[in-house]
C-alpha cells in the first residue's frame, strides 16, 4: 500500500500563519489507471477493516475523523469510498448541517460533543464544530442567530477564544484516548465551478445543488481566509490538519486512506489476551457442548 508521495506537504502540525493559496489543490496522480486505483483502495479498505476490528476488540481508544471542505469538495465520496469496508457496528457517521432551534439554545460545542465516538469505535464528522469558526465567521448574520448574550457576541476576541476552546477540547480528547484526525479537502474555484455544472447536467445530481450554494461561492475569499485562520490556529502535534489536494477525487481518497491507516497503526492496541483461567472455562464449555 505504498504510495509515491510524501504526506509532509499536506500536514500542518503546529499553530502558525497559514495561507491556503500556498497549498496545492492538485498533485500528480498516485494511480496509473482505474484498475490500479481500485486495487490501491481495496488494499487500504482491507487494512482499515483489519485495524478497526482490533480497535473494537481492544476497546481503549476511539478515533474521530473530521472532514471539512467547501461545497463539492468530495467529503461524502471520501467517507463512502475510504470507509466502505468498515463494520457498521464499529463506525458512527454524523453530518452537521444548519443547527436546530434546540442546538442554538446550547453552547457551540454541545451538538457535536453528544456525538463523540465511544471507545473501540471510529467516529466520522461530515462537517463539525469547526463550522462555528468557519461559516459563523465568514457569513454575516450567522453569529447573531446563535442567541449569545450581547457582551459575548460582540467580543473582538470571540474567534480566538473559540479556537482556544477547540484546542482545549481536542487536547482533552487526546488525553482520554480519542485520536482526532482532521481533513480539509482543498479544491480550486475552477474545479468547484465544474462540479456545480456537473450537478446541473446530471438529473440524478440536481438535488445536490441549490441557489444558496452559489451565495456561498460568492464569498469564496472570505471562506478561504476563514479556513486559513482556523487551520493555522487549531493545528497541533496530536491533532494536526491534513490539507488534501482534492481536485482529483481519486487522489484525495488515496491520501485520506493512507492517513487513516497510519493513524490506526500508531495506536498501541492488540486483541485482548486470553488468560489461563479463561482457557479452562472455554475447555469446560466445550465439554458441555460435546
Amino acid at each position: 500500500m505504498k504510495i509515491d508521495c510524501s504526506l509532509d506537504p499536506f500536514v500542518v502540525k503546529r499553530p502558525k500563519k497559514v495561507k491556503l493559496k500556498n497549498f496545492a489543490t492538485s498533485v500528480p496522480a498516485l494511480y496509473q489507471n482505474k484498475q490500479h486505483y481500485r486495487k490501491l483502495m481495496s488494499q487500504f479498505q482491507e487494512e482499515i477493516q483489519r485495524l478497526q476490528s482490533i480497535l473494537y476488540a481492544h476497546n481503549r481508544y476511539a478515533v474521530l475523523l473530521i472532514f471539512q471542505g467547501l461545497d463539492t469538495a468530495g467529503k461524502d465520496g471520501a467517507i463512502k469510498h475510504v470507509m466502505s469496508g468498515v463494520n457498521p457496528q464499529g463506525c458512527q457517521v454524523f453530518s452537521f448541517k444548519q443547527p436546530s432551534s434546540e442546538e442554538l439554545n446550547h453552547d457551540f460545542l454541545w451538538r457535536t460533543n453528544k456525538r463523540l465516538p465511544e471507545r473501540g469505535r471510529i467516529g466520522i464528522f461530515n462537517r463539525s464544530y469547526y463550522e462555528e469558526v468557519l461559516i459563523a465567521k465568514a457569513t454575516p448574520g450567522v453569529l447573531d442567530k446563535q442567541r449569545l448574550p450581547d457582551e459575548c457576541r460582540s467580543r473582538p476576541e470571540i474567534w480566538q477564544e473559540r479556537y482556544g476552546d477547540i484546542n482545549h477540547l481536542e487536547d482533552y480528547l487526546h488525553r482520554n484516548g480519542t485520536r482526532v484526525v482532521k481533513f480539509f479537502l482543498h479544491i480550486s474555484k475552477d474545479e468547484q465551478r465544474n462540479r456545480f455544472l456537473e450537478r446541473i447536467d446530471d438529473p440524478d445530481k440536481n438535488w445536490k445543488l441549490s441557489p444558496s450554494d452559489l451565495s456561498v461561492r460568492k464569498e469564496w475569499d472570505a471562506y478561504q481566509s476563514a479556513y486559513s485562520d482556523c487551520i493555522g490556529a487549531t493545528a497541533t502535534a496530536h491533532s494536526p490538519w491534513h490539507v488534501i489536494p482534492a481536485d482529483d477525487k481519486k487522489n484525495a481518497r488515496i491520501l485520506v486512506s493512507k492517513i487513516v491507516v497510519d493513524a490506526l497503526q500508531e495506536l498501541k492496541m492488540d486483541y485482548p489476551q486470553v488468560t489461563e483461567q479463561h482457557r479452562e472455562e472455554l475447555k469446560a464449555v466445550r465439554e458441555q457442548l460435546e
